[in-house]
C-alpha cells in the first residue's frame, strides 16, 4: 500500500522534495518499484562510496546501489569497519544502509535495474606504452562500458565520475553504441573533492558541474542527474555545459590547484636562504583579494590520488595537441613538487652531520593529508626512500594509515629498516631526529617534552608541515627545521636548512 501510495503522488505531483530540499527545485519523475530514480554506482573508493551515501541520504526515495568486483571492499563496506575513513562518513552510512543505500557485487543485476550509472574507476597513470608516464590508462573505464552494454536491457543515462581525458565521453559513447542496440546518454560530472572533507564539500559544494550533449536528448539526461542534486544544491550552484567544458573543467581545477601549492614551495626555498619567513610571505599575498589565502600553505610537497595523475594528464593532452610550451608549463609544477619533497629529505641528512646510516628516524605521519588514510602520492613515501638509501632505520606512526599499506608503499622493507608503532611515544624514543609530514592536529598537542627526553642527543624535528611551535620546541632543547622558515630569528644571510 505504501509503494502504491508513493506512486499515485509522484504520478500526480511529481517527486516530493527531500526534508532538506530547496523550495523550488525542479522534481524528478517516479520510475517502477515505487523509487524516484534508480541509480547505480561501479566502483566503491574514495570517489564512489562517499559521493552515493550522500546521494542516499539527501534523497531518501532514491535507490542507490554501490557495485565493486572486491568481496572484500563490499564486506567492509556492508560492516562496522568501512575501507576508507573519511570524518561524517560512518554516520551516514549507518543510516541509509539497507534502506536506500546498498552495497553489492553484482554489477549484472544493478547494471539493469538502474536508471543512471556512475562509472568511477580507477584511472591510473599509464605506467607502459604510448604516453606512459603521462596518459591516463582507461583500461577499467573501458571495460566498464563494454559490460553495461552488454547487460543493459534498456536505455540508459551513463555518468563519468572518474578523472578522465577530454573526448573519453566520445570513446565511451562508441562502445556503448557498437555493443548494443539501446539508447544511452554519456555524461560528464566530476567530482571537485578533497580527502579529508570529501562529506562536507558534497554537503555543500561550491558547484556540481554535469556536461552532456547538446542535443534534445542529451539536455534532457543533463537535467535528469542535475535534478538528483537540485534536491539539496541551490540551483545556481548546478552548472551545465558540454562533454568537453565539463571533462577540461575537472584537470584544470586540480591543475590550478596544484600550481599554486608549487608556487609557494619554490617561494619558501627562496625563504630559507634570505630569512624571510614563508607563512608571512604568503599571509601578505593571500590578503590581495585578486590572490585570495587558500593553497598558500609551503609543505613538503602535495600528494593524493588527484593533482599529479590529473596535471600529467593534461600534459600529455597538451602535447599530443601539438601545444609542446603549454605542456612544459604544466609538467614545470610536477617538477618543483617533485623538487620540494627530494629537498627536504636531502636537507635531513645534511643537517644531521651528512650522514643518517644505522640512525633511527622517526616519521609522524604517512597519509598525503590530516583526515584521511590515503596513501597514494604521499611525499611521505619520497622521504622514507631517500632515508631507507642512505641507510636510516624508520619508525612510522600514523593514526589511520595501515602497518600493511605502509609496507606496500615502500616495497616491503625489511623490518630491521622500517617499523611501525601505534603510539607516537613509543615510535620517537631513540629516535635522532623526527620528520612530521602529514599535518594531523593530534601531533600538534604531543608532550615535546617527554619525548626530547627519550631521544637520542642532539634531537633533531624537520616540520614538513608547518604545524608545531618551533619557539616551544626549541626551548625544549629540539634543533629544529622548518619549511621556508629562517634557522635563526633575524638572519638574512645565507641559511643551510
Amino acid at each position: 500500500p505504501f509503494a502504491r501510495s508513493l506512486r499515485i503522488r509522484h504520478k500526480a505531483f511529481g517527486l516530493n522534495p527531500a526534508p532538506s530540499a530547496i523550495p523550488g527545485h525542479q522534481r524528478i519523475m517516479a520510475s517502477n518499484d515505487g523509487w524516484a530514480c534508480k541509480v547505480c554506482c561501479l566502483g566503491a573508493g574514495y570517489v564512489g562510496g562517499p559521493t552515493m551515501t550522500v546521494i542516499a541520504k539527501m534523497c531518501p526515495d532514491v535507490k542507490v546501489t554501490v557495485v565493486d568486483l572486491s568481496e572484500r571492499r563490499i564486506a567492509a563496506w556492508n560492516s562496522p569497519h568501512l575501507p576508507i575513513y573519511e570524518p561524517g562518513l560512518q554516520e551516514i552510512v549507518e543510516a541509509t544502509r539497507g534502506k536506500n543505500l546498498f552495497f553489492t557485487t553484482d554489477n549484472t543485476g544493478a547494471i539493469d535495474e538502474a536508471d543512471i550509472i556512475f562509472v568511477s574507476v580507477n584511472t591510473p597513470t599509464k605506467k607502459q606504452g604510448i604516453g606512459a608516464g603521462e596518459a591516463a590508462d582507461l583500461t577499467y573505464w573501458e571495460l566498464a562500458g563494454r559490460h553495461i552494454a552488454q547487460v543493459a536491457r534498456g536505455p540508459k543515462i551513463i555518468v563519468e565520475k572518474s578523472t578522465v581525458p577530454v573526448k573519453t565521453a566520445a570513446a565511451m559513447a562508441k562502445v556503448l553504441a557498437s555493443n548494443s542496440t539501446h539508447a544511452f546518454q554519456v555524461l560528464s560530472n566530476p567530482e571537485f573533492l578533497a580527502e579529508g572533507t570529501a562529506i562536507a564539500d558534497l554537503l555543500k559544494p561550491d558547484r556540481v558541474l554535469v556536461g552532456g550533449e547538446q542535443t534534445p536528448e542529451g539536455l534532457a539526461a543533463i537535467d535528469k542527474l542535475a535534478n538528483i542534486y537540485r534536491r539539496w544544491v541551490p540551483n545556481e550552484q548546478v552548472l551545465t555545459t558540454n562533454l568537453w567544458s565539463a571533462e577540461l573543467s575537472k584537470l584544470t581545477a586540480n591543475a590550478f590547484l596544484a600550481q599554486r601549492i608549487s608556487s609557494i614551495n619554490s617561494i619558501s626555498a627562496l625563504c630559507e636562504v634570505t630569512g624571510a619567513d614563508v607563512d608571512e610571505v604568503a599571509h601578505a599575498i593571500g590578503v590581495d583579494s585578486r590572490i585570495g589565502p587558500k593553497f598558500l600553505r609551503a609543505s613538503v610537497g602535495f600528494g593524493g590520488s588527484c593533482f599529479q595523475k590529473d596535471i600529467l594528464n593534461l600534459v600529455y593532452l597538451c602535447r599530443s595537441f601539438g601545444l609542446p610550451e603549454v605542456a612544459d608549463y604544466w609538467n614545470q609544477v610536477i617538477i618543483m613538487n617533485d623538487h620540494q619533497k627530494q629537498r627536504f629529505a636531502r636537507q635531513m641528512v645534511a643537517k644531521m652531520f651528512n650522514t643518517v646510516s644505522g640512525k633511527k628516524i622517526t616519521i609522524l605521519g604517512f597519509a598525503f593529508k590530516k583526515d584521511t588514510g590515503d596513501t597514494r602520492e604521499t611525499a611521505a613515501i619520497d622521504v622514507c626512500k631517500t632515508l631507507l638509501k642512505e641507510g636510516a632505520k624508520i619508525s612510522i606512526y600514523d593514526p589511520k594509515v595501515t602497518r600493511e599499506q605502509i609496507f606496500l608503499d615502500l616495497d616491503n622493507p625489511s623490518p630491521e629498516q622500517v617499523t611501525t608503532e601505534p603510539d607516537p611515544y613509543v615510535a620517537t624514543a631513540g629516535s635522532h631526529a623526527i620528520a612530521v609530514l602529514t599535518e594531523w592536529d593530534e601531533f600538534k598537542t604531543l608532550d615535546y617534552g617527554k619525548i626530547y627526553q627519550s631521544m637520542v642527543k642532539p634531537c633533531f624535528i624537520f616540520d614538513g608541515r608547518n604545524i608545531l611551535d618551533h619557539t616551544a620546541l626549541r626551548e625544549h632543547g629540539f634543533e629544529v627545521q622548518a619549511i621556508g622558515k629562517p634557522t635563526r630569528t633575524g638572519t638574512s644571510a645565507a641559511m643551510d636548512f
